[in-house]
This record gives structure tokens, C-alpha cells and sequence, in this order.
């Protein structure tokens, strides 16, 4: 896998919109991360797998997903800026429930969770970076429970649409509808043109 991008570039990017990082904190998350490149589709995490990785998404997109009697279900969609791992692996250093997907040609940042508890406690910048992701990707989840349990199936779409106008032509309708809680059949009806106003 080639590195095709500057990683203190990206980690500055990162610093920038999530909380801002020292100089030295920058180049110590350097040396210790890694730029993957993958094509689509390529699965990164294998559920029963020990993931001790968290990435951050310099182009591209992915899903976490998991098989419930052979069903697929998305629970997780990450794009460009946003941070995915298999959080219960992650956290708790258990196997993963999770797969994790890679939908389209991507760059990932890489780094391990060990690496990212020796930041937190040498750098207090990196800590609240942690927790900046941590609190976003909690509000993001809340957010998503509400909607399913709040919303109809077509103000959910509209939503996900409103955030992400682009997602039909980057994510595969099967795995939008499974996100969203619904049925295929739900979507297509949902995204037919008989049904606007």
C-alpha cells in the first residue's frame, strides 16, 4: 500500500477540525501512524477479529456492519473527516461484532489504540482530541437512535439526504435502506418520483 499522502499534513488537517494539537503532539501521532490506500470493496475488519486500529478518513468512504442470520446490517457509515473502528474492539480489546468495509477507492489514516493511550497521557491536547471524537461520534449515534425511533422511513431519508446529498451515488441503496431501518422496497418507494410533492 502506498503512501500517497503527507501524514503531519493530515494530522494538522485533523487538529483543525477536531481540537487543536502541538507541534510536538503532531509529530509524535506521526511516527506512530500509517496512510493505507485500499480499493473498493475492501473488508479491514473481520468480525471475531482482535481491532485494535482506529482510522480517520482522508478520501473515501466506509461502513460497519454486522451479520444477523445471514442478514447484512449496516449500522455505520463514515466519509471524508470522519473517524471509524470497531469501537467494542477498540475499547474493550474484545473480538469485534463488527466487519468494516471500505466502499470506494480510499486513503485511511491509521494508528492503534495503544499508541493513542501513550498520546493521551503525554499530551493533554491529544486527550481532548480523543474526546472531541469520542463526544461527536456518541451525539452522532444518539442522533441515529432517535431518528429510527422518532421519524417515518421518509423523513430518515430526507435527513440522511440533507447531511449527505451525494450518498446515493457513493453508498449502494441496500446498504442506505439497512442504515435506515427500513426495507429496500421501502427505499425505492420512498425515493420514487410519483412520491414527491
Amino acid at each position: 500500500m502506498v503512501n500517497h499522502t503527507d501524514i503531519k499534513e493530515t494530522i494538522k488537517h485533523i487538529s483543525g477540525l477536531y481540537s487543536p494539537l502541538s507541534e510536538a503532539c503532531i509529530l509524535d501521532l506521526a511516527s506512530v501512524s500509517k496512510v493505507l490506500s485500499f480499493d473498493k470493496p475492501t473488508i479491514i475488519v473481520r468480525e471475531g477479529q482482535f481491532a485494535n486500529k482506529t482510522y480517520f478518513i482522508i478520501k473515501g468512504c466506509a461502513r460497519a456492519f454486522y451479520l444477523k442470520d445471514g442478514k447484512d446490517i449496516t449500522d455505520w457509515l463514515a466519509f471524508e473527516n470522519d473517524f471509524i473502528s470497531a469501537i467494542n474492539s477498540f475499547f474493550l480489546d474484545i473480538p469485534s461484532p463488527h466487519y468494516i468495509e471500505v466502499l470506494e477507492a480510499s486513503e485511511l489514516l491509521e494508528f492503534s489504540r495503544e499508541d493513542s493511550l501513550i498520546l493521551s497521557d503525554k499530551y493533554h491536547d491529544f486527550e481532548r482530541l480523543a474526546s472531541k471524537v469520542i463526544t461527536r461520534t456518541l451525539l452522532q449515534l444518539q442522533q441515529r437512535v432517535v431518528s429510527i425511533q422518532f421519524e417515518t422511513a421518509q423523513q430518515r431519508y430526507e435527513n440522511l439526504l440533507n447531511i449527505r446529498p451525494d450518498i446515493t451515488q457513493r453508498v449502494p441503496l441496500t446498504h442506505i435502506a439497512s442504515f435506515l431501518g427500513i426495507t429496500l422496497e421501502t427505499l425505492s418507494r420512498i425515493r420514487s418520483p410519483k412520491n414527491r410533492i
